[in-house]
């Protein structure tokens, strides 16, 4: 497709408009840049870090260079970086249910978690305690306020003597509200651990990882779980996931993952980790340049009349970008267009489905070199009201730039 003088024009407008916007994603980038080429120079990774390995998977040195390597970065004790967790719900599911028995009490405090979770706790999307189905433990669900903001009134009325651990989602999911920043998040924290030091806070750290200068653990978290096919694998590890937080905390996530009392000793690196490695290193970078696009978005969708969240201009906490629509087809019609506009599978058209652990059928769009990234260009929505598109990811600033021209000179010109 050639590019209209028109929409090419509009383009430069809007990156004129938030070139302070691109200045301090860059800041961000350089900062975390600098904080991973430590790590790596510190751990002294070499080639030999590199190989796979199979059986059991004791002494891996590789795997346990990355791990370390994660510690670092997202400032822990330990780490469980594993290609045989297979998504962030995985990661999530093995931090949750490995910490908590039967006598225990979760409180999510983030409101309504992602669909998948509630199915993973075997829970219903309401307010009222619940016991998990999958572990037997006790769950509240805490509302926000009427103003968006966490509830730490609410949270701090729903403590027992039973509760153990509180959960806080940092992306907005498949939800309006906004994301919650680094900022929110350790005001919160600090009074939780005042009023009941021994409390466990766990984060669902997916899309948030290199959005900020600082992540969870550093300002108070005990426990974070995502997925290495989003931000953390820098659009190159191929598949995997990672818990990291306090060392007797991530050990009892690998018992869940794997066997009791032998947990984090064993797990093959059966793929090799060389692209592991490299989209570690390379992430921050590249959440610098989803986030570039992600504002570009946001400001060439507002100019053509559209509802956006974040705004163009906002703080960011995550690498997500809701767009509305008024309509089902409007909505299905973008993601398409996405799709038609990746370099991978361009000739498909994608239909609303069935989705596994979620309500409503699902329609996703992105073309992506590995099977279901989010870090790299897609978009996907629930097909209920709002129509909401979740806009994520890219390759590069680059290819989020041309894709962005082209969907909007086809569909909104």
């Amino acid at each position: 497709m050639k590019l209209s003088t028109k929409v090419l024009e509009l383009i430069e407008k809007v990156e004129s408009d938030l070139e302070n916007e691109f200045k301090k994603i860059s800041q961000i980038a350089f900062h975390n840049q600098q904080i991973m080429l430590d790590a790596f120079q510190t751990e002294k990774i070499g080639p030999h870090h590199f190989q796979a390995t199979n059986g059991y998977g004791y002494h891996d040195l590789g795997r346990e260079a990355l791990e370390k390597l994660f510690s670092k970065v997202f400032k822990s004790e330990a780490s469980l970086v594993r290609q045989q967790l297979v998504s962030g719900t995985h990661a999530i599911a093995c931090a949750l249910l490995g910490n908590l028995t039967p006598s225990d009490e979760l409180i999510i405090a983030s409101d309504h978690p992602y669909e998948t979770l509630l199915a993973v706790l075997g829970i219903e999307a309401k307010y009222q305690p619940m016991i998990s189905i999958t572990g037997g433990f006790g769950v509240k669900i805490i509302p926000l306020s009427q103003d968006g903001r966490l509830d730490v009134k609410g949270i701090a009325q729903a403590l027992t003597c039973k509760t153990k651990i509180v959960s806080f989602q940092r992306s907005c999911g498949y939800s309006e509200r906004d994301s919650f920043n680094i900022d929110q998040l350790q005001k919160v924290f600090s009074q939780i651990k005042e009023l009941r030091p021994d409390l466990i806070i766990f984060v669902d750290n997916c899309y948030g990882e290199f959005v900020e200068k600082k992540e969870p653990i550093e300002i108070g978290a005990d426990l974070i779980a995502g997925s290495l096919i989003k931000n953390p694998g820098g659009c190159l590890a191929p598949s995997g996931g990672y818990i990291t937080g306090r060392s007797d905390l991530v050990e009892k996530a690998a018992e869940r993952l794997y066997a009791p009392k032998i947990g984090s000793s064993i797990g093959p690196s059966l793929l090799g980790l060389q692209p592991f490695f490299q989209g570690f290193f390379e992430a921050p970078h590249r959440v610098g340049e989803i986030l570039k696009g992600t504002v570009l978005a946001a400001g060439l969708f507002q100019s053509g009349g559209y509802r956006v969240l974040p705004l163009p201009s906002a703080k960011r906490a995550d690498i997500i970008q809701k767009i509305y629509f008024d309509n089902a087809p409007d909505l299905i019609r973008f993601c398409q267009a996405v799709q038609e506009n990746s370099p991978i599978e361009s000739y498909l058209t994608p239909e609303p489905a069935p989705m596994p652990g979620y309500q409503h059928h699902v329609i996703m769009g992105g073309g992506s070199f590995t099977s279901g990234s989010t870090s790299e260009f897609s978009a996907d929505a629930p097909l209920t009201e709002p129509y909401i598109a979740y806009l994520q990811g890219g390759l590069s600033y680059t290819q989020i730039r041309l894709s962005l021209a082209r969907i909007y000179q086809k569909y909104l010109n």
